[in-house]
């Protein structure tokens, strides 16, 4: 269960790199859904909520808007790996409404769950990356805040699947590779045709 705790958290920060570093936060600070362990435990503190909140905002509000949107994801190929070695680490070394015990998977070796994270956010951030371009020139630009809502709706759906059912995380993420591998094709379909 850790790992897939880890696995949806890590999924989403690869989409938005700041939800489930805030979503965390918040849940730790004021619910029971999640206790974070002590070396985490920065992720609850209030000036880092709110430097992070505001970091969200203008995520939000950069990936709305054509043309930037690529460069927000060109510095976003670093935050997003980062975050999702953090998500990664703390999620699996947390204790959530799922993960009564996570015992032995974070202690085995600390940066073991932090380096899967770096990956899977990375993965995810660059098939985003990629897709994104293209949906921009497609249809003019229109598709960017329609796309980035879905990514951020996303992304704070598999924070609360990831936190408590993270059995889900394994279909959301074989949902999310068929619809980033259909977008390829799609688009490599349209550029031989044209």
């Amino acid at each position: 269960m850790e790992a897939l705790t880890g696995l949806g958290l890590a999924t989403a920060a690869g989409l938005n790199a700041y939800i489930p570093l805030l979503a965390l936060g918040l849940l730790s600070r004021f619910t029971d859904l999640v206790t974070l362990p002590q070396g985490w435990a920065w992720l609850e503190n209030g000036w880092v909520m709110l430097i992070v909140a505001v970091l969200l905002v203008i995520e939000i509000i950069a990936d709305k808007v054509p043309a930037l949107d690529t460069v927000n994801d060109a510095v976003q190929t670093f935050v997003r790996p980062t975050s999702g070695g953090i998500v990664f680490g703390s999620g699996t070394a947390a204790q959530t409404s799922a993960v009564t015990d996570p015992g032995a998977f974070a202690q085995s070796g600390q940066w073991i769950p932090v380096a899967i994270g770096v990956v899977v956010a990375l993965v995810v951030s660059l098939t985003k990356s990629t897709v994104r371009p293209a949906a921009n020139v497609a249809t003019a630009g229109v598709a960017a805040p329609v796309l980035s809502t879905v990514e951020d709706g996303v992304s704070v759906g598999l924070v609360f699947v990831a936190i408590l059912v993270p059995v889900l995380v394994l279909v959301a993420v074989i949902v999310l590779a068929w619809a980033a591998v259909r977008l390829r094709r799609r688009r490599r379909r349209r550029a031989t045709g044209a």
